[in-house]
C-alpha cells in the first residue's frame, strides 16, 4: 500500500523560491504541495481548508504578515509543522516566530535540499516539542553582513517602509550593493537596477518603480522626523522626497560609517 503523502503549503512573495521549493519537496514523492500563495490572508484560509502537515513560509507576505498568520494558526489549533524561511536574521524575529509555534527558522538564501532534510528530521521527531533554530546557517553568515542586515531592517522600520511590499526587498538589495561597490550608485540605471532585476527575475523598470513606491510610502506616512533622526541631521522636510539614488546612497553611506 502506498504511503500517504504529507500535505505541504508554501508561502512566499518570491515565486522563484516557491517553484524551486515545490520541486525539491515533491521530487521524492513524500510530500504533496497542496497550495502555494504570497498573501497572508489567503494563507490563513488555505490552512483552514487544506489542513496541511507542513507549512514553509516567509515572514514578509502581502496582506497579513507572517506573525499574524502564526497567531491565526495558534488560534485555529492546527497541528502543522511550521518552518520559517526568511531574510530576517534579528533575534527578536526568530524568538517571536518560535514563541508563536514555528519549529524551524532558517535564513535566506538556504540550500533547499538542506531545508528538506531539516523538515524530514522534524517530521521524524514530531513528538519532540523543542524547536530547532538553524544556528549553523546563521553562524556561517559573515558577522558584519548580519550586522548590516540588522541595521538596514531597523532603518526601514523606523522610516516607515513596510516589509511586505516588493520595493522593500529591492531597496534592501540596492543598499547592500551600494555598500559592496559604492561606485555602482553612479550607474544606477545601467548597473544597479539590472543587477537587482536579475536576482529577482524581473525587469529593471519594475525594480525602479517598486523602489520609488517604497520611498513614497515612507514619506506618505509622515515619518520625516524619524528619517532625520536616523541620519542625525535634518536631511528632508515633508515637501521634499529624495530620488531613489539619493536615498540608497544616504543609507549606504550611514552603513559604511557605522561599520567602517
Amino acid at each position: 500500500m502506498e504511503d500517504k503523502k504529507l500535505k505541504l503549503i508554501i508561502a512566499d512573495v518570491d515565486q522563484n523560491i516557491v517553484v524551486d521549493t515545490k520541486e525539491v519537496f515533491e521530487n521524492d514523492g513524500k510530500y504533496e504541495v497542496v497550495a502555494t500563495c504570497k498573501d497572508g490572508n489567503d494563507l490563513t484560509k488555505l490552512i483552514s481548508q487544506k489542513s496541511p502537515e507542513v507549512l514553509i513560509m516567509d515572514l514578509a507576505l502581502s496582506g497579513k504578515d507572517g506573525f499574524e498568520v502564526l497567531e491565526d494558526i495558534k488560534n485555529m489549533n492546527k497541528d502543522v509543522t511550521i518552518v520559517i524561511h526568511s531574510e530576517f536574521a534579528l533575534n527578536g524575529f526568530i524568538n517571536r516566530a518560535i514563541s508563536l509555534g514555528a519549529k524551524y527558522y532558517c535564513i535566506k538564501p538556504m540550500d533547499l535540499n538542506l531545508l528538506k532534510k531539516r523538515v524530514d528530521e522534524l517530521i521524524e521527531e514530531k513528538n519532540n516539542p523543542t524547536p530547532i533554530i538553524n544556528k549553523e546557517v546563521i553562524e556561517k553568515k559573515d558577522l558584519k553582513s548580519l550586522q548590516i542586515d540588522k541595521k538596514i531592517t531597523e532603518i526601514f522600520i523606523t522610516v516607515g517602509i513596510p516589509a511586505n511590499i516588493k520595493g522593500y526587498q529591492f531597496l534592501r538589495e540596492a543598499v547592500k550593493l551600494a555598500i559592496a561597490s559604492p561606485t555602482i550608485i553612479n550607474s544606477i540605471t545601467k548597473k544597479l537596477y539590472p543587477s537587482i532585476a536579475e536576482k529577482f527575475d524581473t525587469s529593471a523598470s519594475k525594480v525602479e518603480r517598486a523602489i520609488r513606491h517604497a520611498i513614497e510610502v515612507a514619506w506618505d506616512r509622515q515619518k520625516i522626523e524619524n528619517i532625520n533622526n536616523v541620519f542625525g541631521i535634518k536631511v528632508y522636510n515633508s515637501n521634499e522626497k529624495p530620488t531613489n539614488g539619493e536615498f540608497i546612497a544616504l543609507v549606504a553611506d550611514k552603513m559604511m560609517l557605522d561599520y567602517a
